[in-house]
């Protein structure tokens, strides 16, 4: 029987290295298997685990920090550009008769034959607009023009012409208020060197000169007359008889009283002749002069066109001056002072500085006394609320405009500096402030686990920011103050 064939070395140690892979296997399997458990446990939580991982977390206080910085106030606003010192522009009378005259020197009806133009800038002297071809000047002076000047009339209105012909060059002979030939010689050589003729005595004038001039010399003429009658009626009686008649007694006393008679027709005749001479000349119309404060001006709106009839307002002048109109809260309204500098800027940029040069509380001083007296403080109290919201406006000047000067009516952000604080302070939000019940200011500081209430001192605030200032207890920057919870 034959015997097994015995294995070699070589087998032995193959197979000794295939169990050893078999085992490597095994082992990872297992490992693998323990670590994708260990995984899905990390991942799956109980219904108490997810409850409790979604819950919010604990509440706390919202805090800030103290910042230390400077702080400007400021009150902003939003104006218009405007002109200063707007005033209605009338005519006070017709213009002189033109070329249209009627039997009693007026001329037909009032048109304008040339209107005013917005915009324009007006000098002294002028010519505005035309009035059936007739011009209307503008000169200056404060007292409106409300009558025709000419040959005997006086007045400060007549000052005001004579000092503006002065300026322009043609002297009246005096600044005296009366007007006389000088100011009559002056008024015509004006009108003469704009192009046009000065009013001189209207054809009315002229028949109503005529006719006095003829009573003058016809009173002569009857005083003459009578004159010599007496004398003749003298020496009649002289040479009849020594001793005068009865009759020819009364005949004397006659002749007497008819020369007194004549003799005063004649003083009176004298007397209405000097009287029409006196303002008898050049003249100056209502309508042809228009007296303004200030000049130059410009013609800011105007309400008339040509072949309009001029009987009621034709526009409005300003002054050249150009002023930022705007409305600010009662409460920022007190903060404002005449003085105060302000920054204007316009929607594209252009910007100007001006002066805050009137607030206008709009109150009435002795009606507020009065209410003050006879209402319930509650009373009081609700309208003091309201009028710190009310609107107050602001006139702000602008000496040099610069762009500004073309932007009537433009709309710009008017900023206004109302104060600053001495370099850098401690600041909190106004949030932050709380009042004790003493009316103390207190804000409430964090630190670690607990809140602590420090007392300060409020000072300035602007945009929701404000200046504090610890009283006793320390604050410093960077600490967080609460302004919520």
């Amino acid at each position: 029987m034959s015997r097994p064939e015995e294995e070699g070395p070589s087998r032995i140690s193959s197979r000794i290295g295939s169990g050893r892979r078999r085992l490597g296997v095994v082992v990872s399997a297992v490992v693998l298997v323990g670590a994708g458990g260990w995984f899905a446990g990390t991942q799956v939580q109980s219904p108490a685990d997810a409850a409790a991982a979604h819950q919010a977390p604990k509440a706390g206080p919202v805090t800030v920090a103290v910042v230390r910085q400077s702080l400007t106030a400021s009150v902003v606003a939003t104006g218009s550009v405007e002109f200063a010192s707007p005033r209605p522009l009338s005519l006070a009378g017709p213009v002189g008769s033109g070329t249209s005259a009627g039997a009693d020197g007026e001329g037909a009806e009032q048109r304008v034959t040339k209107a005013p133009v917005a915009g324009t800038e007006i000098k002294e002297g002028d010519v505005l607009m035309t009035v059936n071809g007739r011009p209307v000047f503008a000169l200056g002076g404060s007292v409106p023009m409300y009558r025709a000047l000419g040959p005997g009339t006086s007045g400060d209105d007549v000052t005001q012409l004579q000092k503006a012909l002065k300026r322009l060059g043609f002297d009246p002979g005096g600044t005296s208020g009366t007007y006389g030939q000088g100011t009559a010689t002056a008024v015509a050589d004006w009108y003469k060197s704009e192009g046009y003729d000065a009013q001189e005595p209207s054809p009315t004038d002229q028949q109503q000169l005529g006719s006095l001039e003829q009573a003058v010399s016809a009173a002569q003429e009857a005083l003459l007359t009578t004159n010599s009658g007496a004398g003749a009626a003298g020496s009649s009686e002289t040479g009849s008889s020594s001793t005068p008649s009865p009759q020819s007694s009364t005949d004397k006393q006659v002749h007497e009283i008819q020369v007194k008679s004549a003799q005063k027709a004649l003083d009176l005749a004298n007397d209405a002749l000097s009287s029409f001479k006196a303002t008898y000349g050049t003249k100056v119309p209502a309508g042809e002069v228009v007296f303004l404060p200030k000049l130059p001006a410009r013609l800011d709106k105007v309400s008339v066109k040509t072949g309009d009839t001029p009987s009621a307002q034709i526009g409005t002048v300003t002054s050249s001056d150009v002023v930022v109109q705007a409305a600010v809260p009662g409460t920022d309204a007190q903060l404002l002072r005449h003085g105060m500098t302000a920054q204007l800027t316009t929607a594209d940029g252009k910007s100007a500085q001006g002066t805050v040069d009137v607030v206008a509380d709009g109150s009435d001083s002795s009606a507020a006394t009065d209410s003050a007296a006879t209402t319930p403080s509650t009373t009081d109290d609700a309208n003091s609320a309201a009028d710190s919201t009310a609107a107050v406006q602001v006139r702000i000047t602008v000496p040099e405009p610069g762009p500004l000067a073309g932007e009537a009516e433009a709309a710009v952000k008017v900023t206004i500096k109302v104060g600053a604080s001495d370099g850098k302070v401690l600041t909190v939000p106004m949030a932050a402030i709380h009042t004790s019940s003493d009316g103390r200011a207190r804000v409430k500081v964090e630190r670690g686990a607990t809140v602590t209430d420090v007392h300060v001192t409020v000072g300035l605030s602007a945009a929701g920011i404000v200046e504090v200032k610890p009283d006793g207890g320390a604050l410093q920057a960077g600490e967080r103050v609460v302004v919520g919870e």
